[in-house]
């Protein structure tokens, strides 16, 4: 695990209710190196989100973590009390949600906030943290800082306010950052400037992001690697541009079909048929199963895990044997 900061071992995560325990996250795994971007993507209701929201000790009552391990550069953190991963967010992992106007405080300007954020963290004076906000808002791209500092999140635009939230991100210099859809409320040119501003702090910071997303062309252009979740499972995880490029389970291969192509080469999209299962009926054996054409006897009894070539499918397995 030594340069792995973020390593997720067979997570699970249950809400129990007086019709039985829903599994939301069923043993998910996974690494993130330093400096790696992970990109996480799905159809709603995948377990995307609630995979973030238990790594950052999240959940909402009455949701849980059933079982597995997570560690944060070797610390493990799953069993931590409230009050010691209070300590760990922001410090050492740290957010960014879809709306950064939830992530900001309207009666206080933005300075005051970073400020804020930087003192709770680190141990220095009012004046110094004031200095490192204006750095932290100059290195997002923030125009005219030292005027901007005193404005209300109010009187920045959407993409600006998202700059402001990955401001706040980075003020204690953390190792982990969980991006939860953090462009989907924003114009495509916008989104790719995020995007972009992600990818360059990531590198140059050493840190390693969690990038939470439904969108391939986001994934595409901004991660190192994909894990692509379907019904709480991962069903596939690689380098993102052999995914991209050839993808194998027959989730991920639908999902690609669905892409318009900029060449005009493909007159019809493909369609997955039917839908996500309800928590409250996911299917025997592989969840995908009454959506796929592929599908074997296997398919309908056992639940595939995940493979060394990092594939969760029953027939992929058969046609490799083959």
């Amino acid at each position: 695990m030594t340069d792995d900061v973020l390593v997720v071992e067979d997570l699970r995560v249950e809400f129990p209710t007086r019709k039985g325990v829903l599994t939301a996250v069923d043993g998910v795994s996974l690494s993130i190196k330093r400096g790696e971007i992970l990109g996480i993507v799905g159809e709603s209701g995948a377990g995307k989100s609630m995979t973030g929201m238990a790594v950052l000790g999240l959940l909402e009552p009455p949701g849980r973590i059933a079982s597995g391990k997570i560690w944060l550069s070797g610390q493990r953190i799953d069993q931590l009390s409230d009050d010691e991963l209070r300590v760990l967010r922001g410090k050492r992992m740290a957010a960014i949600f879809q709306d950064p106007l939830t992530s900001l405080n309207p009666l206080f300007t933005v300075g005051d906030q970073l400020v804020e954020t930087i003192r709770q963290h680190l141990s220095v004076g009012k004046d110094e943290a004031r200095q490192r906000a204006l750095d932290l808002m100059s290195e997002v791209g923030i125009p005219a800082p030292t005027v901007r500092i005193d404005h209300y999140p109010h009187q920045f635009s959407g993409g600006m306010r998202q700059r402001v939230v990955i401001a706040l991100a980075l003020c204690a210099e953390p190792e982990l950052i969980i991006a939860d859809e953090p462009t989907t409320a924003l114009d495509v040119s916008i989104q790719a400037q995020i995007t972009g501003l992600l990818k360059r702090l990531c590198k140059e910071r050493g840190m390693a992001v969690m990038l939470v997303t439904h969108d391939m062309g986001v994934i595409a252009e901004t991660a190192d690697r994909v894990g692509v979740m379907y019904a709480g499972r991962l069903a596939e995880i690689g380098e993102v541009e052999a995914l991209v490029k050839t993808p194998r389970h027959p989730y991920t291969v639908g999902l690609m079909g669905a892409i318009p192509s900029l060449t005009g080469d493909v007159k019809e999209l493909s369609q997955i048929p039917g839908n996500m299962p309800r928590l409250t009926d996911i299917p025997q054996g592989c969840s995908f199963n009454p959506r796929c054409s592929r599908h074997v006897d296997r398919c309908f009894v056992e639940v595939p895990e995940l493979s060394h070539s990092g594939v969760a499918c029953w027939s992929v397995d058969e046609e490799r044997r083959s």
